[in-house]
């Protein structure tokens, strides 16, 4: 006999639908994402916490929401599968705006800045392997 249907969501079992609080949202999102390897946060120029690796900035959040800045391409696929939904102030550009009033939103969330994140590692280590000029000494040079 299967389970009551109305106990069951899009994102998981109504356990995983309980509202947070915001502060809760942005502290789970802040521990995750700031314990990754070379992640640093600071105030975003437009309120919030953002995150960056680097100079890049792997996104930032407001409130209940977070906001990320993808390719297109990937844009639109998270789009398309109802993970996020165009930025709220820049809806032509490649940022989204996902909720995170949920734990199964604030999840959902922390997997789309470790996206990000494993995107700018993989750029990060393939101007590593660019740069990467004096065969004799093997040093590896960085770009600044």
């Amino acid at each position: 006999m299967q389970g009551d249907p109305r106990s069951t969501t899009l994102h998981g079992s109504a356990a995983d639908q309980c509202e947070m609080s915001p502060q809760t949202a942005i502290e789970a999102v802040r521990a995750a994402v700031a314990s990754w390897d070379g992640v640093t946060t600071g105030s975003h120029r437009f309120g919030g916490i953002e995150f960056r690796v680097g100079r890049r900035e792997l996104g930032h959040l407001h409130g209940t929401i977070a906001d990320l800045p993808f390719p297109r391409r990937i844009r639109d696929e998270l789009i398309a599968t109802g993970r996020a939904r165009r930025h709220h102030v820049l809806p032509r550009s490649g940022w989204v705006t996902a909720p995170m009033r949920t734990s199964s939103e604030v999840s959902s969330v922390i997997e789309l800045f470790r996206q990000n994140y494993d995107r700018a590692r993989f750029r990060e280590d393939e101007s590593e392997v660019a740069l990467s000029a004096d065969g004799d000494t093997g040093q590896t040079f960085r770009k600044s």
